[in-house]
């Protein structure tokens, strides 16, 4: 049976039963969030926080391992962990026992601290390269990569993909206008003024000819690319895709930067390890310390070099490169901790063992219930996509939107214990997650099928 032939009324009908639910099995939440409006715009501390589905959003009274808790007393199998910043668990006891620690030891100096030299031995270590700085949030650190691509090359343009997600960069917040084939102001960006679509090209994702065509007139410093498309619905790359694409930015003088904030569930070190992709640049955010603020971002000994002698050159004032908070002592004991602790390969195994599990039996009852719908997972992230196929391009990803269903399918879960990312059906194992979560999963799935088919 179609997706499609599931009638709106019929959805919205179930929806309505759900939102019910929610209210009637959440007073708690449902009163913060009332009391709230007074306090926050919106009602909550970060707007986007109001996108996830029901009447109002969830209370957490605490977080942890693979388990949430609301201010109603439920218990919740987190498989959203954040959106990635707690892929390897909420409050892992040696990250909070590092930051207990370093809080009783001083928050920030603008100096280095005697954690400095281990954090940079153990980034080496697990992402392979061996210069790196140290940024608040992607969005930083993406940021802060551009200029310095910028800097380093002499060239104005950046190229991203089509339906990329880089954080809040105002280069990389542009889109492919499919009928021309030119980059475009992003109309949900509020207060743009700038004309940042005419310094990025955007090329769809998959597409070599395209990506040869924006390279081509020798003006791009770098394309900052994550390694599968994550936020717009999962699409991972065809079969050498990436070998080739890394060889035109290199026959075209253009650096090559990989964004790992989400592909970090690929596999230890990344994707870009994992596939040997040698980028010029690597960011990673959000999970790199465990959900502590904090990302990273590493360079080639060749890339340092020019960068080096770009800042050398200019003259002295601010770079507009960096924060105060930046690589303070209490990121620095939680990447530390993090990264001895977290990325390691015994943990990677049992998530990505975790993953496949759930993989594999959501497509069981995808089949079973003749529901043409897939599945694709990327190391120990997955998410269920209301298509018959694996998208290619986010083109594929806009044709095929099922909004309504993918509402409906969060709030049913979330009234049964069971949490996916609000802005998409992506799904996370960590470390902490059991097939006791897993089966927990399924089984309300199981009921989510019935109840679509009734």
């Amino acid at each position: 049976m179609n997706a499609s032939a599931i009638p709106s009324e019929r959805l919205a009908a179930l929806h309505r039963s759900e939102s019910e639910r929610f209210i009637a099995t959440h007073p708690r939440s449902m009163a913060q969030a009332e009391a709230a409006r007074a306090h926050y715009l919106f009602g909550v501390p970060l707007h986007w926080m109001r996108d996830w589905p029901g009447p109002a959003t969830l209370a957490v009274e605490r977080a942890q391992g693979a388990a949430l808790f609301c201010a109603d007393g439920l218990r919740y199998s987190d498989f959203c962990l954040g959106d990635s910043g707690a892929l390897f668990g909420h409050s892992p006891e040696p990250l909070a026992q590092a930051i207990a620690q370093q809080a009783e030891r001083g928050l920030t100096c603008m100096l280095p601290s005697t954690h400095a030299l281990a954090v940079g031995e153990a980034l080496q270590r697990v992402f392979g390269l061996p210069v790196w700085q140290l940024a608040l949030s992607a969005s930083d650190a993406n940021r802060f990569m551009l200029r310095w691509a910028r800097a380093a090359t002499g060239r104005p343009q950046v190229l991203v993909f089509d339906g990329c997600y880089h954080g809040a960069v105002d280069d990389t917040l542009v889109d492919l206008d499919p009928a021309s084939g030119t980059t475009v102001r992003r109309p949900s960006v509020l207060g743009q003024v700038h004309n940042h679509h005419a310094f990025t090209r955007v090329v769809p994702f998959n597409d070599l000819a395209a990506l040869e065509a924006a390279l081509s007139r020798g003006d791009v410093a770098c394309l900052l690319a994550e390694p599968a498309l994550t936020n717009f619905g999962l699409v991972p790359p065809n079969r050498g895709f990436w070998p080739v694409a890394r060889e035109l930015c290199r026959r075209r003088g253009t650096l090559f930067v990989v964004d790992e904030t989400h592909t970090l569930s690929t596999a230890l070190g990344g994707y870009a390890r994992a596939h040997e992709l040698n980028p010029d640049a690597l960011v990673v955010g959000k999970a790199v310390a465990g959900g502590l603020p904090c990302a990273v971002y590493g360079v080639t000994a060749e890339l340092a070099q020019r960068m080096a002698r770009a800042k050398d050159s200019a003259p002295e004032g601010h770079s507009g490169i960096g924060t105060t908070l930046s690589g303070n002592p209490l990121t620095l004991a939680a990447l530390e901790a993090a990264l001895t602790h977290l990325h390691t390969e015994a943990n990677y195994a049992h998530m990505l063992a975790i993953a496949a599990l759930l993989q594999d039996g959501l497509l069981k009852r995808l089949h079973a219930a003749h529901r043409p719908w897939t599945v694709t997972r990327l190391g120990a992230r997955l998410e269920l996509q209301f298509m018959p196929r694996t998208p290619r391009q986010a083109q594929d990803v806009r044709e095929h939107a099922q909004g309504a269903l993918e509402s409906f399918t969060h709030l049913f879960m979330l009234n049964r214990g069971v949490l996916l990312t609000p802005f998409h059906c992506m799904m996370l194992a960590s470390p902490a997650t059991t097939p006791a979560d897993v089966e927990r999963l399924l089984s309300v799935f199981d009921e989510l099928l019935t109840a679509l088919a009734t």
